[in-house]
């Protein structure tokens, strides 16, 4: 390969980091570790530059190497889940088990980020990643590949090593468990446009802040859900989420929540009034979904020390803070 195109081409490895960070992080579950495998495929990529001989594009060459980094990562076989994947629902006058470890939940991503170049619909949703996770990794690879991120069957088995048939019958395999994983149902509520979305997260934040039940009540679907990772608890239903909300969690009234955005969905950092009187405490990161005009569902994340810095929340709330409004 000759040196000019060698320079070109490390030039615009780069280019691709942003939506390569999109999908490792539905290949791995882990904002964290996708980074990690980004930087560990450009490393790849650049030493190995030479031998880039443009018999592919030079997309197509760096996802066959942020595939094998995903892959070998994947290679222990242990999968990250969120609560609904491992147990029921919980009664929501029920108190959390303690808390599993980190490494076992899918993890939110900052939108903007991931989602920037590759995501189509709700490629990057919790849900939806979550739900990747049941697919073996090379099936995986295959139906991000094909129905995320366009990329030709004859690319994909390019990739892999495999034949056009191959890739094919890997990606129908693929869609087959999906669907059984994701809950696609006929006839489910279109996702509401963004002006929609706003609003209604603009009414849950200020409903929140109040603690006015009868608010939230009106903007949760009947089923919707709400899971509190790292404990494998979670509850369906309005009642058992207002249970959980005016018992267990009651120590929430009166907290402050700070937009944000995660997974392609309004999210909030909440924070719970002191003890004191001193302001707010950082206490979970939480991600709304929609569907139609309600609320489905509440991830409430509560590893704060490290997801705040990443969202950009600031580390505390002054006394007068009001929901919407930083310090």
């Amino acid at each position: 390969m000759r040196d000019g195109v060698a320079v070109s081409a490390v030039d615009r490895l780069e280019e691709y980091r942003r939506e390569l960070t999109g999908y490792c992080y539905r290949m791995l579950g882990s904002y964290a570790e996708a980074e990690d495998a980004v930087q560990e495929t450009l490393v790849r990529a650049w030493r190995n530059i030479d031998r880039f001989e443009g018999r592919s594009s030079l997309r197509s060459w760096v996802y066959r190497i942020a595939t094998n980094v995903c892959l070998d990562a994947l290679a222990s076989g242990r999968r990250r889940a969120l609560p609904m994947d491992l147990s029921g629902p919980s009664d929501g006058n029920t108190a959390p088990a303690p808390a599993a470890e980190a490494g076992l939940w899918v993890e939110p991503c900052p939108s903007g980020d991931p989602e920037a170049s590759a995501t189509t619909g709700e490629s990057v949703r919790l849900a939806f990643v979550a739900a990747l996770q049941h697919l073996p990794p090379k099936q995986r690879a295959t139906l991000i590949l094909r129905d995320v991120l366009g990329f030709s069957a004859r690319e994909v088995a390019d990739l892999h090593g495999s034949t056009v048939a191959s890739a094919n019958s890997a990606l129908q395999r693929a869609r087959s468990t999906l669907a059984g994983h994701h809950g696609v149902t006929v006839g489910a509520p279109p996702a509401p446009s963004d002006g929609v979305r706003h609003v209604l997260a603009e009414r849950y934040a200020m409903a929140f802040s109040r603690y006015d039940m009868e608010e939230l009540s009106m903007l949760l679907h009947v089923d919707a859900t709400l899971c509190l990772p790292p404990y494998a608890t979670w509850m369906r239903g309005v009642s058992d989420i207002q249970a959980w909300l005016t018992g267990p969690a009651v120590g929430c009234r009166g907290s402050r929540l700070v937009p944000t955005a995660a997974n392609g969905t309004p999210a909030f950092g909440q924070y719970r009034p002191r003890t004191d009187g001193a302001g707010y405490t950082p206490w979970a990161l939480q991600v709304i979904d929609f569907s139609g005009d309600r609320i489905t569902g509440i991830t409430a994340f509560r590893d704060t020390e490290r997801l705040f810095p990443r969202f950009g929340l600031p580390d505390h709330l002054r006394e007068d803070a009001t929901s919407g409004i930083h310090p």
